[in-house]
């Protein structure tokens, strides 16, 4: 019923206990999973949830916030994205938010980083997992460069998303989806909710994040993707729209985007 489009279950707090996590995922009807890549040195953790599990897949790619690591190179990282059940491309992007002292020229290397990705997703023909935070403008002006060029079409979501109506407005022109996460259920999230009503539920996906932010009434706690239906629960109340309706749409942005089949127990 419900799918979440984002979840770090290579990561020491989820991945030590995957069984209770898949059976709480059954139990909440969380019938799906995308298992996010934020290092290359994770990849092969990652690889194998998705490889393990027939209601998981996987995305390769480097988070821009990871210094000290394996830098992706077009060449490697096309071959991680060619693998099997490996679905997309990042998690991948901008973000200027800790700058430690930095101005926003010294973070070429993350522009860098970003524009191997794009070219990937782009070769291989898979969307691209997005990650931006206090960067838009350069996350959008990279990938309208790219879009704008000759090496073919390029497509993806911008995940957990915070930003303003004015980025969601930009995402959805280039043709990406958004992804909403438990923040739209915190106390002081109005704007996000504000965007999440403007952004057409043809448009959207749901996520957890996971391990982090956990949605109300959970907050605080370590999340799991059995808690994505509180995230679609909210989405449904601000559409005015019955949470089956929520998840029905949700999961079919899913396949569309992802390029899977639904599954054969749905009629």
């Amino acid at each position: 019923m419900f799918v979440d489009s984002h979840c770090h279950l290579s990561f020491p707090d989820l991945h030590g206990r995957i069984d209770a996590v898949r059976a709480d995922m059954a139990a909440a009807r969380v019938d799906r999973a995308l298992v996010i890549c934020t290092t290359l040195e994770e990849f092969a953790t990652v690889h194998a949830l998705a490889l393990a599990h027939d209601n998981f897949w996987c995305t390769a790619g480097v988070h821009p916030d990871n210094e000290g690591v394996a830098e992706p190179d077009i060449g490697g990282l096309r071959a991680l994205a060619e693998l099997p059940r490996v679905v997309g491309v990042g998690e991948t992007g901008l973000d200027y938010y800790r700058l430690n002292g930095r101005s926003v020229d010294d973070m070429a290397w993350q522009r860098a980083r970003f524009a191997v990705h794009i070219a990937v997703a782009q070769a291989v023909a898979k969307p691209l997992v997005i990650h931006t935070r206090s960067a838009s403008d350069d996350t959008v002006a990279m990938l309208r460069s790219a879009q704008a060029g000759a090496r073919g079409a390029l497509t993806g979501v911008f995940h957990c998303f915070t930003e303003t109506a004015e980025v969601a407005r930009a995402a959805l022109d280039l043709g990406f989806m958004i992804s909403f996460s438990g923040i739209l259920t915190f106390k002081t999230a109005q704007a996000l909710r504000d965007v999440a009503a403007f952004v057409p539920l043809d448009r959207c996906l749901i996520e957890t994040d996971s391990p982090y932010l956990a949605p109300v009434p959970h907050r605080g706690k370590t999340n799991s993707p059995a808690w994505v239906p509180h995230v679609a629960a909210e989405l449904a109340r601000i559409k005015g729209v019955p949470v089956e309706v929520v998840a029905a749409a949700t999961s079919r942005n899913f396949e569309a985007l992802f390029q899977l089949p639904a599954p054969a127990t749905e009629t």
